[in-house]
C-alpha cells in the first residue's frame, strides 16, 4: 500500500510514539476496504506500538485510531491524498506525542463539558479539508467524550445524498449541520465554549502598542511581519485565517526556486517562519474598523482594540460572486467557488463554470474529469485563458463553450441547484440549463470594505499605495492582493509586503515616537 519513501517517512515519525495505539479495522471485500486492511498492515510493520485488529463498525470502510486514554479518531474511507497528513497526525497524537497547541487550548479543550460526536465529510482533493479534521482530531485526542470521524463524501456517496452535502468541509455535530467550509480550532472553541470569545476580547485589550501591526495572515502579511521582526521591531500580525487565500490554491509551479508545491504546505511554512520570529501572531481575529486617536487603533470584530505606532493592511482578497438572484439561497448546496474541494461531490452530474480567464478554464478541465459534463459560461465575446488550456478544453468531448453569456439566475428546489439562466448578450434572448452543481471563477475582490472613508481606494476598491507601501495616510501601510497592485500573485505579494515593512521602519526611524503620535492624532 505505502511505497518505501512513504514507509520510511512515516516509521521515522512513529519513534516519537510513547505509548500504544491500536487501529481497529471494519472492511469487508470490496477493493477500498482491502486498501485500507494493507494501510493499516503496513503501519503496523513499522512500529512495535502499533496493533490492528477487525471488528464491524459503524462504517465499511472504516479505520478507528485509539489510545490508552480512551480517545477514538475515525477515518471512513481511505486517508490518502490531503488526509494522509491527518492519519499521521492522529497517530502521533493517539499514542502520547505532544500536540501543538497552547496549554489555555489543551485546558480548554479538556474542560469542555457533556459529550461531542463530530463527523467530518471530505473530498480527498480538498486541500482545505485537513485542516478541520486536524483540529477536530486533536480536540478528539485531548477530550474522550469528543470523537470524531473523517468521511470521504465520494465513498460514502449515499450519505452525502441524505443529508444533501454539496460542499466540503461539511461538519456535523450530534446529528446536526454544526459547520460548512473553513472553521479553525479557535472558532470551534468559540461555539463550544460561549464566554471563549469575551475571554479573547479581554485579553487582546491588555496588550501593549506595537510599533508595527500587520493586519492580514496572507503571503504579503508573513513577509511584512518576518522582515518588520527583524529589523527589531515590536511587531503584531492580526488575520481572520493565517495564510488566506493561498490556502485554497493546490499547485503552485511558478513560486520561484520552488519547483512544485501546494497552497496548504507553504502556507503552513509562511506560518512557521513567521513564529520563528518575536512575532505576537493573533490569528483567528477580524479587523472591523481603522482609525486615529494618537496611536492607530484596530478594532476587531469582538470589540477589542489594539493600537500601533504603525500599521499594515494585507487583508488580501477573496472570490467575487456573480450577485444574481438565489446564488447566495444555493450557496453550499451546489454553487461553489472551489473545484479541487467540491469537485468529487458532483461525480457523475451536470455542472457549470462560470468565468472563461486561466482559473475558469481550468476547472473546467478537472471537473471534466469527473463529472458528466461541465457548461463553461464567459462574459466575453472570446475566452481570456491562455492558448494551450483553450486547446485542452476543446479537445474534451464533455465540456461545452460558450460565450457572451451573462448569467441572471440560480435555479433549485429549495434544497439544492437545479439549473441556472442565462442570457445571450449577443441576442438578448434567455436560455436555461439543467444542472446540479455551478462553480464560479470570475476573480477577485479586495477585502477592503471596512476600510472605507479611511484611506484612499480605486473604485474597485483596492487600497493605493505609493512606491514604499504608504497608504494615503502616513504611517499606514498596504501590501497584497488588498492594493492596487497590477499583478496578484504569491511571489509579487510577497516582495510589496517587504517593501511596506521597510517602508514602515523608515517612517518609523524618521519620526520619534512622539512625532508619530501627533501625526496618528
Amino acid at each position: 500500500m505505502l511505497d518505501a519513501n512513504l514507509k520510511n517517512q512515516l516509521q521515522t515519525y512513529l519513534q516519537n510514539l510513547k505509548s500504544p495505539v491500536e487501529l481497529i479495522v471494519s472492511a469487508d471485500a470490496s477493493p477500498k476496504a482491502q486498501e485500507l486492511v494493507h494501510l493499516a498492515e503496513d503501519i503496523a510493520s513499522l512500529s512495535d506500538l502499533v496493533s490492528v485488529k477487525s471488528e464491524s463498525g459503524e462504517r465499511t470502510p472504516s479505520m478507528k485510531v485509539t489510545g490508552v486514554r480512551g480517545t477514538s479518531i475515525s477515518f471512513a474511507g481511505l486517508p490518502m491524498g490531503h488526509e494522509f497528513t491527518s492519519l499521521v497526525l492522529a497517530l502521533l497524537h493517539s499514542g502520547g506525542h505532544p500536540i501543538k497547541l497552547t496549554e489555555e487550548q489543551i485546558a480548554q479543550i479538556r474542560e469542555l463539558p457533556g459529550e461531542y460526536k463530530f463527523e467530518t465529510y471530505v473530498s480527498l482533493s480538498c486541500q482545505n479539508c485537513p485542516d478541520v479534521v486536524q483540529a477536530l482530531n486533536m480536540m478528539a485526542a485531548i477530550n474522550p467524550n469528543i470523537t470524531n470521524v473523517m468521511i470521504d463524501g465520494a465513498l460514502f456517496q449515499q450519505e452525502v445524498t441524505e443529508r444533501n452535502i454539496m460542499a466540503v468541509p461539511s461538519v456535523y455535530l450530534n446529528g446536526e449541520l454544526f459547520s460548512q467550509g473553513r472553521i479553525s480550532l479557535a472558532e470551534i472553541l468559540n461555539r463550544l465554549d460561549t464566554g471563549a470569545e469575551a475571554r479573547q476580547a479581554e485579553a487582546l485589550a491588555e496588550k501593549e502598542a506595537f510599533e508595527v501591526l500587520v493586519v492580514g495572515g496572507g503571503p504579503a502579511g508573513a513577509s511584512a511581519a518576518i522582515y518588520a521582526a527583524r529589523k527589531g521591531l515590536r511587531t503584531g500580525v492580526l488575520a481572520d485565517k493565517f495564510g488566506g487565500q493561498v490556502s485554497e490554491t493546490v499547485g503552485i509551479e511558478n513560486f520561484i526556486s520552488v519547483k512544485s508545491t501546494e497552497g496548504s504546505k507553504l502556507v503552513a511554512n509562511l506560518e512557521a517562519h513567521v513564529r520563528d520570529y518575536d512575532v505576537d501572531v493573533m490569528d483567528n481575529n477580524k479587523a472591523v474598523a481603522l482609525r486615529k486617536n494618537g496611536l492607530f487603533e484596530v478594532e476587531l470584530a469582538n470589540g477589542a482594540v489594539l493600537k500601533s505606532r504603525t500599521v499594515l493592511l494585507a487583508t488580501g482578497a477573496r472570490w467575487r460572486e456573480m450577485n444574481v438572484p438565489g446564488e447566495q439561497q444555493y450557496r453550499g448546496k451546489g454553487v461553489a467557488y472551489c473545484p479541487h474541494c467540491d469537485g468529487p461531490l458532483f461525480r457523475g452530474k451536470k455542472v457549470a463554470v462560470i468565468g472563461g480567464g486561466n482559473s475558469g478554464i481550468e476547472a473546467a478541465i478537472d471537473l471534466a474529469n469527473i463529472v458528466e459534463h461541465v457548461t463553461v459560461l464567459e462574459f466575453d465575446s472570446k475566452l481570456r485563458a491562455d492558448e494551450v488550456l483553450q486547446r485542452k478544453a476543446n479537445s474534451m468531448g464533455n465540456i461545452t463553450i460558450i460565450t457572451q453569456a451573462m448569467t441572471t439566475e440560480v435555479l433549485g428546489n429549495g434544497k439544492q441547484v437545479t439549473g441556472l439562466n442565462y442570457t445571450d448578450r449577443a441576442t438578448g434572448d434567455s436560455h436555461h440549463v439543467e444542472l446540479a452543481g455551478i462553480f464560479v471563477q470570475i476573480g477577485l475582490v479586495p477585502n477592503s470594505e471596512w476600510l472605507k472613508d479611511t484611506i484612499e481606494l480605486t473604485p474597485r476598491g483596492e487600497i493605493i499605495v505609493d512606491g514604499q507601501g504608504q497608504t494615503s495616510q502616513p504611517g499606514v501601510f498596504a501590501a497584497g492582493d488588498v492594493t492596487n497592485s497590477a499583478y496578484k500573485q504569491i511571489i509579487i505579494a510577497m516582495g510589496s509586503g517587504a517593501t511596506a515593512s521597510l517602508g514602515a521602519f523608515d517612517y518609523l526611524i524618521r519620526n520619534s515616537e512622539e512625532e508619530v503620535t501627533e501625526v496618528a492624532a
